[in-house]
């Protein structure tokens, strides 16, 4: 069996950017799913790029997350789980 280390490297290259295009395409995903009344809590949703996190800033996030809204009876947590689940699969199968 032989190896290609330039293939190799260059699909490990590829491979370590899926978590910062899975984070950047699920932000967006996460935020449609946010309940907007007023629009506070979809406003003070924020992706840090530095840390690759998703923050819902603002005190009611756990209660609209557990279904308090008819806008968003899953929450958004547990669909945006999903999704970024896809989209890792997605970003793999094409490396």
């Amino acid at each position: 069996m032989k190896i290609n280390s330039k293939v190799f490297t260059d699909r490990m290259e590829k491979l370590a950017k899926v978590p910062d295009q899975t984070m950047v395409k699920s932000y967006p995903f996460l935020r449609n799913k946010t309940p907007v009344r007023s629009g506070n809590a979809r406003n003070r949703t924020k992706l840090n790029k530095m840390t690759n996190t998703i923050k819902s800033n603002y005190g009611y996030a756990d209660r609209l997350d557990s279904g308090w809204s008819k806008q968003a009876p899953k929450g958004f947590t547990d669909p945006t789980i999903d999704y970024m689940e896809q989209t890792v699969n997605n970003l793999v199968g094409k490396i």
